[in-house]
């Protein structure tokens, strides 16, 4: 009795049956491990466009601000390229959307703003970076507003200026100002660009888009001589021209955006004293 009365107190031991399992089921439970499916060609290109901002930080912070401003052209490049890529493949998304917009930040707001500041506007002291900030924080606030308004009917012109135009008139710049042998350290004009490209990025100014114009249908010749004669200019000098037509750009959707807005003001005057 005392035998079976310890052979009973002893703990039962469970043993478990280990069912193999297929490869395939791992597989698949290693892909569910990180809860998204993306498309990787535009993603990639939307890296490339992250990396190229990043290099161009780190070469602005060495004092290398040509290649700076390079890498921010690339990273303009790779902008275009990853749209255009989920366009044609039939591969765009929500988080392509989103992760391109972070991207942007970094490479057409962190970058140019540090770029800037580290170029031309650092003797300014307190003014000069928060003239930066200004442009970085304008720059947000235009990607988040174009997210949001992304849901709605698409438009043919931009409100406000893209922010990788803004960054390719910061990069334009100091190509432009190393080509014809000028400082820009302290210059006054460089700190009020930095404020009016901050304040245009996020003013409701039409900017043409040119998404009507459409390379691949026949269309008038004289396009043809405009697109020679713009070759031809930029050619003669390639970093003061193409800093002059970023810059001409913008300031005429500025301009046009003013006098809009001046015309519906006095529209507005004309049929109250009527009324």
């Amino acid at each position: 009795m005392e035998e079976r009365r310890e052979s009973s107190s002893k703990p039962r031991r469970y043993f478990r049956i280990r069912r193999k399992i297929p490869r395939q089921h791992k597989m698949s439970r290693f892909k569910n491990k990180f809860g998204v499916h993306i498309y990787v060609l535009p993603n990639l290109l939307t890296t490339g466009n992250m990396f190229s901002g990043f290099f161009g930080i780190i070469y602005a912070m060495k004092g290398e601000f040509i290649i700076a401003s390079y890498a921010i052209v690339a990273a303009a490049v790779f902008d275009l390229l990853d749209g255009r890529v989920a366009r044609l493949t039939h591969s765009e998304s929500a988080f392509g959307a989103q992760y391109d917009s972070l991207s942007d930040l970094i490479s057409f707001g962190m970058a140019p703003g540090i770029l800037m500041f580290l170029w031309a506007l650092q003797p300014f002291g307190r003014l000069g970076w928060l003239a930066c900030f200004m442009y970085l924080a304008c720059g947000a606030l235009r990607l988040a507003r174009f997210n949001v308004q992304k849901s709605g009917p698409e438009k043919k012109d931009f409100q406000g200026l893209p922010i990788p135009m803004a960054a390719g008139i910061v990069a334009s710049s100091v190509l432009a100002f190393d080509d014809m042998g000028i400082s820009g350290e302290r210059n006054w004009g460089l700190l009020g660009m930095t404020f009016l490209l901050g304040f245009v990025m996020v003013s409701t100014f039409s900017y043409r888009s040119f998404k009507e114009v459409d390379l691949r249908e026949r269309l008038p010749f004289f396009y043809l001589v405009i697109g020679v004669l713009l070759f031809v200019i930029i050619a003669l000098r390639p970093e003061v021209m193409l800093f002059v037509l970023f810059l001409t750009y913008a300031v005429l959707g500025a301009v046009f955006g003013v006098l809009k807005l001046g015309l519906k003001r006095r529209a507005a005057r004309i049929a109250h004293r009527e009324n």
